[in-house]
């Protein structure tokens, strides 16, 4: 175990954001800048019979009205189902009809009312397991027609299936001990970021620039290239700040409708959406789940064999769906050692908004559904949950349900400390308890790039591709630079979120930000380092393997006194070669599962490289009389690596915490018969607030990962949302006797389990 301290500096943001002189896409103005608005489907299911825009059009003040007959009719999505206004075929509620520029939101509005919008409605499918069936209706009929990768398995509603088998599941089963089967249903719900998206597009000759709210700017550039047949080096997207993302604001969504409305119009176009629009259109919610889990197990507690079936609502439209079924397989059969599993998992079309990516999409739903059942599985044997755990859970050397063997990992560490931190092992009473739940996460390892200069005041700059969201990630490049170069973090500017300056990055997607970017800027600040120990050496008279670079100066090792400022030394490099370097942060090779393991579907994360772990033990207070719960205090421990910035990661577990409370408690997309959602809005869809945030400890099993990110660190953003709803569901259980088997446990449900039980 290693223990890190991130020296405190002043974030590059946080000034403008705390003062609040920093500007976010809805800030931004233009000369001769319009509104944009769109009008929306309304209606679930329907086949368009008319669309007319003639009268829009002639509305004073409107400069252009666009629906799929004015843009290249592109599919596109990880299943291309997709198109960028509706076309032919509205399946649901929030997609985009036709969209309109004017001069202003009230003459905009006037326009999208003028518009003849017809249509013969269709029947909703608005239940996953009825849409799994063969003989479903069909969201999309000519679903064969659409491009997908080789991987993805599909079938009529079906948008991916993957299953993974190891071992003899039914065999192990009918001669198991003790066989306990168990279903739960979580609701959909969403990201909801305080500040609603905004795009700002502009042209310039044949050169188009797009401010937008997006998490991912080069995916977001590739989207506006392909929908609008676009040359790569013709699109450059800039993030303003971010307020917030989530995973809602990951993937391409409304950047393509802008700059088609800025071309149509050769004015600069703005489209800031309102808190309904938030909710109702982009195609990034979290996806309602269905989890069904059999477990055998031995007298002793050992579990021996495990199967999984999981239906998840893929929504309207694939986005980035596809790769969900593999992660919730992996999170429902869990970080347990078993040697027979077997897992499917089908995304469903429905009529509903799409799903996508959400902060770690699938995994609370599921470890909710697979740590309530691990529950129920030591009160079957008669043991305690945390000692059935530490029994049944991997460690280090062990070999997981997929055939990987962990190298060194802290997840019985974290066990041990959320649950010495925490009152699991004291007498609470009648109305209060302790639950416990472990969790993991994977890392995603990806390329990404980072240029470093030093310039001749010996101030550096970072120009990199990645994108802060507010996490802080990207902050704690300038962190990591400086430990290369022996300079200090506040020496560093960062140039970041603009496509034409900086390499590709992913994005600040998948908890993958300091994991990938750090990596490319290490590199880039070892390549000055070499350029400065050489200049040293140089003017010292030594070799530059003996130069170290510390405090702002390079010295001679065991010669203190033989030194130089790198300040002088930047001096020195502007008269001739400047300082400059470059990383790729090449990602590790990810691990492999034996060939005993067999996939359908396989999205390739059967083994997870640099995998995280984490244990919560929440403590919980139940009105029996109203159901009501309220979360008291939450102990947490997680193993993500080496810690680079203490303060950062502290931030990303409290709030992935208390979102987590709010998806256990609070938070449900709710839909009628008619597949319109019935809650958008936050008065009617419940958020956790200050008020409600307990008190939270944390504890970092700080295991060297070689490999991964710098410093042998793993990521974190993630990870905290995982667990924390099933260790509510526990502590709940304990006290009303059985699980409540429906996400989120409104005060509503626990109550209704109550009277079930007294009945």
């Amino acid at each position: 175990m290693t223990t890190t301290e991130t020296p405190r500096f002043v974030r590059a943001d946080g000034p403008d954001k705390v003062t609040g002189s920093g500007r976010y896409a809805a800030d931004l103005t233009l000369t001769g800048m319009l509104t944009a608005k769109f009008l929306y489907a309304g209606v679930s299911h329907a086949r368009i019979t008319k669309l007319d825009v003639t009268a829009a059009k002639k509305v004073p003040g409107v400069l252009a009205v666009l629906n799929q007959a004015d843009v290249p009719l592109v599919r596109f999505g990880s299943v291309a189902d997709r198109t960028l206004f509706a076309h032919e075929v509205i399946r649901f509620e929030g997609e985009v009809v036709a969209a309109v520029a004017a001069i202003d939101a009230a003459t905009a509005q006037k326009a999208l009312d003028a518009i003849v919008f017809e249509y013969e409605e269709l029947p909703v499918v608005n239940d996953i397991e009825a849409a799994a069936q063969p003989d479903s209706l069909l969201v999309h009929e000519n679903w064969e027609d659409y491009a997908a990768d080789d991987d993805v398995s599909r079938q009529g509603n079906i948008a991916s299936f993957t299953s993974i088998a190891r071992g003899d599941v039914e065999t192990t089963l009918a001669t198991a001990d003790h066989v306990i089967s168990s279903r739960y249903v979580a609701d959909a719900s969403h990201a909801v970021p305080i500040e609603p998206r905004g795009v700002v597009a502009q042209w310039e000759g044949d050169k188009l620039t797009v401010w937008s709210s997006t998490q991912v700017p080069f995916q977001a550039r590739d989207g506006v290239c392909e929908t609008l047949e676009l040359p790569t080096n013709k699109v450059r997207i800039v993030v303003p700040h971010l307020g917030g993302g989530f995973g809602g604001k990951c993937g391409f969504h409304y950047e393509a409708h802008i700059a088609a409305l800025a071309r149509a119009t050769r004015r600069p176009v703005r489209l800031v959406f309102s808190r309904e629009e938030e909710f109702l259109a982009p195609d990034r919610r979290r996806e309602g789940m269905i989890v069904e889990i059999t477990s055998g197990l031995r007298h002793d507690g050992v579990i021996v064999a495990r199967k999984a079936r999981i239906l998840l609502d893929n929504g309207a439209y694939s986005s980035d769906a596809s790769f969900f079924p593999h992660m919730a397989v992996m999170h429902a059969l869990g970080p347990y050692k078993i040697d027979h599993v077997y897992g499917e998992a089908s995304s469903i079309y429905t009529n509903h908004q799409p799903s996508g990516s959400v902060r770690a999409p699938t995994a609370p739903q599921a470890c909710w559904a697979l740590e309530s059942h691990t529950d129920e599985l030591a009160k079957a044997v008669g043991m305690d949950p945390v000692a059935f755990r530490q029994l049944n859970t991997v460690d280090t050397g062990a070999t997981g349900v997929t055939g990987q063997i962990y190298e060194e990992i802290g997840l019985q560490e974290c066990i041990r400390e959320a649950v010495a931190a925490s009152a699991y092992h004291e007498d609470l009473g009648d109305d209060e308890a302790v639950g416990v739940a472990v969790g993991w996460w994977p890392s995603f390892p990806d390329a990404s790039g980072a240029y470093i200069k030093v310039d001749s005041d010996g101030k550096g700059v970072i120009i990199t591709g990645a994108q802060e969201c507010g996490t802080g990630a990207v902050m704690t490049l300038p962190y990591l630079a400086a430990a290369e170069l022996g300079m200090a973090p506040e020496d560093f500017e960062i140039v970041y979120q603009d496509t034409s300056a900086a390499p590709y990055d992913t994005g600040a997607t998948g908890s993958q930000t300091l994991l990938n970017n750090g990596r490319a800027t290490v590199e880039a600040a070892r390549e000055i380092a070499l350029q400065l120990k050489k200049l040293a050496a140089e003017e010292l008279e030594a070799s530059p393997e003996d130069i170290v670079l510390a405090d702002g100066m390079a010295s001679v090792v065991g010669s203190p006194d033989s030194s130089i400022s790198i300040v002088d030394l930047a001096g020195i490099a502007a008269d001739g070669e400047m300082l400059l370097g470059r990383g790729s942060g090449s990602p590790p090779e990810s691990p492999t599962t034996p060939k005993t393991v067999s996939c359908v579907g396989d999205q390739g994360m059967n083994a997870w490289a640099g995998p995280q772990f984490s244990c919560h033990a929440v403590r919980i207070r139940l009105d029996r009389e109203t159901g009501v719960v309220r979360v008291l205090e939450v102990n947490t421990a997680h193993d993500s690596g080496v810690i680079v910035n203490r303060v950062g990661a502290s931030g990303q577990v409290e709030g992935g915490v208390l979102m987590g409370i709010g998806q256990a408690l609070t938070e449900r997309t709710v839909y009628g018969d008619d597949a319109k959602q019935k809650n958008a809005g936050l008065l009617e869809y419940k958020l956790q607030t200050m008020a409600d945030a307990p008190p939270i400890t944390i504890h970092f099993a700080e295991v060297y990962t070689p490999d991964m990110g710098p410093n042998g660190s793993k990521p974190i953003a993630e990870a905290p949302n995982v667990a924390t709803a099933a260790a509510i569901s526990n502590a709940i259980a304990k006290l009303v006797g059985r699980p409540v088997r429906l996400l989120p446990m409104t005060a509503e449900r626990v109550w209704e389990t109550l009277q079930d039980e007294r009945a």
